[in-house]
């Protein structure tokens, strides 16, 4: 299945405060950095390219170091460990964007909420349905608590910085709408439906919810930038889930009120937006939130993106993940399709959703192959 592994792997115990790559990263010299051009509106080719959840089960690095760890929050909070997996995929690969290893839950988790991993069932919180909960949590400590975090930001970027000075650091958080669903609900749903209930039967309650997650997601991305950050994402995972007028309340108006909030303080540093089965309202979102690109999903339409969102928006995307589990002819026409009908314009290659654990990290190998011959 084509899993070799790194000659040397880089250090991941508790007493390294140094995590490194390895010459098989193709250490690069000079400042230009490709993936950053592409997000910020240059259109760039062949495109930069990096893959959600590339840091994950599917690479035998990962799952030494997951395994040592114990714990998935214990491994998001080990800064070294944490760096390490962030890394992997740049050594093996040599993509042009190495993304924070963290999960989205992290910023509830940092606020006080309960938070717990089982094995089989995802993440598990203690729900807030009432302003009590809501009340509770602990806005202040966000710093304090998501220290680790920061810390990996910053092993990762002095890493790069020293060996792979051509890749992009991305941090990243989940979007308010996508991480209130959770908080909501206590655990992951098809359709959140309590959460959703609450946006239409109490939506003061549910936008005081909002509110406080804009201003802690805002306080954890400037944290992330100040740490070395280079490019900031937003995942809004289930922002298809809204009609219209939701969509615009709960998805557009909060991303919009963070990306203002950073740009006032980073006015530089590019934004990538991901509102997942957003469909026609891309457009809309593209021209309110202010994002500098915008992720597509799988299921949408890379021609429609191109006429629906500015052209001095970036877009990114939208690969579908089982055809990167299938390889092969599938794997190249799926790519070049994608490639034919992104050129010319800013965009950055990626999944349209995260990479599947039982992904043959060949296949992963192949589709840089056909990005890098520009389609």
């Amino acid at each position: 299945m084509g899993r070799r592994k790194p000659r040397h792997r880089a250090g991941c115990g508790h007493g390294s405060r140094e995590v490194g790559l390895t010459a098989e990263a193709g250490a690069a010299t000079g400042e230009n950095k490709p993936l950053l051009r592409a997000v910020s509106g240059e259109a760039v080719w062949p495109p930069p390219m990096w893959l959600m959840r590339q840091a994950g089960r599917y690479l035998p690095e990962y799952r030494e170091v997951r395994a040592k760890a114990g714990g998935f929050i214990k491994l998001c909070t080990t800064p070294e460990m944490a760096a390490e997996v962030t890394l992997q995929p740049i050594r093996r690969y040599g993509m042009d964007g190495a993304i924070l290893f963290s999960d989205i839950l992290m910023v509830p988790w940092a606020m006080g909420q309960g938070l717990r991993f089982a094995e089989g069932e995802g993440p598990v919180l203690d729900p807030i349905r009432d302003a009590a909960g809501v009340a509770a949590l602990e806005l202040e400590k966000v710093r304090e608590r998501a220290a680790p975090i920061f810390e990996t930001v910053r092993l990762t970027r002095a890493a790069l910085n020293q060996h792979a000075n051509k890749v992009s650091l991305i941090g990243f958080a989940g979007s308010p709408f996508t991480v209130a669903c959770y908080m909501v609900e206590g655990h992951g749903s098809k359709d959140f439906h309590t959460a959703r209930g609450m946006a239409f039967n109490d939506p003061a309650l549910f936008g005081r919810l909002i509110r406080t997650l804009v201003d802690a997601t805002t306080d954890y991305l400037l944290a992330q930038a100040e740490a070395g950050a280079e490019a900031l994402m937003l995942f809004d995972s289930w922002a298809g889930m809204l009609p219209p007028s939701q969509f615009r309340r709960w998805v557009i108006e909060p991303t919009a009120t963070i990306v203002r909030s950073l740009k006032r303080l980073h006015p530089s540093i590019p934004i990538i937006g991901f509102p997942r089965l957003a469909g026609p309202l891309i457009g809309e979102y593209a021209q309110r939130t202010g994002v500098n690109t915008v992720a597509m999903d799988t299921a949408m339409d890379p021609r429609f993106a191109a006429s629906a969102v500015p052209a001095n928006v970036g877009l990114q995307g939208n690969l579908d993940p089982l055809a990167l589990i299938a390889g092969g002819a599938a794997l190249e026409a799926e790519a070049r399709q994608i490639l034919a009908a992104m050129r010319g314009r800013p965009f950055v290659f990626n999944l349209g959703h995260g990479i599947e654990k039982i992904t043959p990290p060949e296949n992963v190998a192949q589709l840089v192959r056909i990005v890098r011959s520009g389609g």
